[in-house]
């Protein structure tokens, strides 16, 4: 079946509607490729990067399904499972469900943790068609009797990879258990590791495989570059990225969750607004801090790798690498946060001495060499104008010196017996951010002469 627009795809009436009042026309890649067999009633394994459309790819389908085989909800059970491994994606993912079914009579659930357990169990008693999880949370709802799985007709596991590298490995097992086996899967992966494959061969039955891009390929509107300093000096550095008139919206990526609070606090001190988005925060918060930085009264976002994935925030302009994942896939889904919907973005990676491995790794693992740009001119100056502000600013307690477990961002760690390269020179007076960099080389960025510069966003 050749499809270039979504009337061709069939959907029921009130899903047509509903795209067409959002102005969809022409179906993404991955839509194409995976929402014919899934509509068909197959199994279906589909890999591509976050922002190819792919919750639509699956939410389409099964809200037809749904629409076109009407049933009376029973209490505390749901037909449809998506399964996700952070509350921001599930609650966009539910997001998309309403949107795409405002016109039919379904009921769109979330159920993940930082809420209290007994509002969730309210929602779910009088039975749901779709329910949108964490696998944590709804095995406590299942352990309390709150919740039955065993009506569950779509499984769908968004982001199996990521769930994986945190840690959700037994929890998904045991929820599979208590799943009927008659029922439809539907997995989605951004990469394809050896344990994901297993993963899928165990849980899908003779299933579609589907594939947009290869693995860990890096989005093509996505300007990169590297620029080598000392880990004492990154805050001065940060502080110059970001006062760029260009920097509209930069979302910056910590390792730690302590590392994130200090970023913001430290911007604070320079005069600007931050917030940050991680695992130690409320839910209310984190939703408060999205808010703030999708309606662009908060410009910068601290985060950790928690908002890599997923998260469709219009208009970043900039990724931060404020420091390099240990994970090199996550790099990818990192500077994808910026360069949607068809617009240009830029991601800038800081990288200390000891951070080399990290990211000898990423450019193997994206075939690409990341270019280089030497220090701002101004940058002596800022670090010492930093120095002063933080001596000066009020000490706070330092929290207990937190693992970084794969939550963090874990998972591979630098090599403690990798050589590390003596720091080359340093640009002291000129330089500037030229955008494109230094022919792609790695290493210390070249001493610059003159003067002028500045960063040059887009």
């Amino acid at each position: 079946m050749t499809v270039s627009n979504f009337s061709d795809f069939n959907l029921s009436k009130p899903i047509a509607d509903a795209l067409a009042s959002k102005g969809y026309d022409v179906p993404t890649p991955i839509q194409v490729q995976a929402i014919p067999p899934v509509m068909a009633g197959h199994d279906l394994c589909g890999i591509a990067q976050t922002g190819t459309g792919k919750t639509a790819a699956f939410a389409l389908p099964i809200l037809h399904k749904l629409s076109e085989n009407p049933r009376v909800r029973l209490k505390m059970t749901t037909r449809v499972l998506v399964l996700a491994p952070t509350r921001e994606l599930v609650s966009q993912i539910a997001n998309s469900f309403t949107a795409y079914g405002k016109n039919l009579r379904l009921s769109v659930t979330t159920i993940f943790g930082g809420v209290p357990i007994p509002r969730q169990e309210r929602a779910l008693s009088p039975g749901v068609d779709i329910a949108v999880a964490t696998p944590g949370r709804l095995l406590d709802l299942v352990n309390r009797g709150s919740f039955d799985l065993s009506k569950v007709e779509v499984l769908v596991l968004d982001e199996a990879d990521q769930m994986l590298d945190l840690g959700f490995i037994h929890d998904l097992k045991r929820i599979v258990g208590l799943l009927p086996r008659a029922r439809q899967t539907l997995f989605f992966s951004a990469t394809m590791p050896k344990a994901i494959e297993e993963l899928a061969a165990r849980y899908l039955k003779d299933p579609v495989k589907v594939a947009v891009k290869p693995a860990a390929t890096t989005a093509e509107r996505v300007e990169q570059a590297v620029i080598h300093v000392n880990q004492a000096e990154k805050p001065a550095l940060l502080q110059l990225v970001l006062s760029a008139p260009a920097v509209d919206r930069a979302l910056v990526f910590a390792r730690t969750k302590h590392g994130s609070d200090r970023i913001v606090r430290q911007l604070g001190n320079a005069g600007i607004k931050a917030e940050a988005i991680h695992g130690n925060k409320s839910q209310p918060q984190r939703e408060r801090a999205l808010a703030a930085f999708r309606a662009g009264s908060v410009r910068v976002l601290v985060a950790t790798d928690i908002a890599a994935r997923g998260l469709d925030i219009p208009g970043v302009s900039h990724v931060v690498n404020y420091e390099l994942p240990n994970v090199p896939e996550q790099y990818v889904h990192r500077i994808g946060r910026t360069a949607r919907a068809g617009k240009d973005g830029q991601a800038i990676a800081f990288c200390a001495d000891d951070e080399r491995p990290l990211l000898r790794d990423i450019e193997k693992v994206t075939r690409q060499k990341v270019a280089v740009l030497a220090l701002p001119e101004n940058f002596r100056a800022a670090v010492e104008e930093t120095r002063q502000r933080e001596k000066n600013a009020p000490r706070e307690e330092e929290p207990r010196r937190e693992q970084r477990g794969p939550s963090s961002g874990g998972g591979r760690r630098p090599n403690p017996a990798a050589k590390v390269r003596p720091a080359g020179p340093r640009s002291a007076s000129g330089g500037g951010f030229a955008g494109k960099g230094s022919g792609g080389q790695t290493g210390r960025a070249p001493r610059r002469a003159g003067g002028g510069g500045g960063f040059r966003g887009r």
